[in-house]
């Protein structure tokens, strides 16, 4: 009986901030890596390269913007998954493009 009426006692787990986006700053890690991986690669330009990172910061603004008022709704939340849907394919296309970077030697 004690086993149960401390189940029933354990504290409840804290509410997600609203300005919390997981998702979207985990995606943001990852694309930031993809464009790092085609750079190193030689699959980007260093063109393609500053143009995919002008990208991200453009969609680090919006997020920060999202975030300034203490709450990131549904809305803004749709907004930067589109932005981030949007670099993702231009990621995508631009290190399976034929134009590759010029190797050093």
């Amino acid at each position: 009986m004690a086993a149960s009426a401390f189940a029933q006692t354990a504290a409840p787990t804290p509410a997600p901030s609203p300005t919390a986006t997981p998702r979207i700053d985990q995606r943001e890690v990852n694309q930031q890596h993809r464009i790092a991986e085609g750079a190193a690669s030689g699959q980007l330009t260093a063109k393609e390269t500053q143009h995919l990172e002008k990208e991200q910061a453009r969609i680090d603004n919006t997020e920060a913007k999202a975030k300034a008022d203490g709450k990131v709704t549904a809305k803004e939340r749709r907004k930067l998954t589109r932005e981030q849907d949007v670099a993702s394919r231009d990621i995508h296309r631009a290190k399976h493009n034929k134009r590759v970077a010029p190797t050093a030697g």
